[in-house]
């Protein structure tokens, strides 16, 4: 029975150092913007291809 109260302790206080590392992270600015970060790279070709067909004069005779 005592190691099911060790283990309780354990886990409370391993919970409180995440939450507090959440806390400090948070603070700092760490989930500000999470979104534009992985969709840039996704659109950021398509906005060089949009710019070199404009750039290519097509001959139309």
């Amino acid at each position: 029975m005592s190691v099911i109260y060790v283990l309780l302790i354990i886990s409370i206080i391993i919970a409180v150092a995440f939450f507090i590392a959440f806390i400090i992270a948070v603070r700092k600015g760490q989930f500000d913007d999470s979104y534009t970060h992985s969709v840039r790279m996704l659109f950021e070709d398509e906005l060089i291809k949009e710019k070199s067909k404009k750039s290519i004069p097509t001959k139309k005779d």
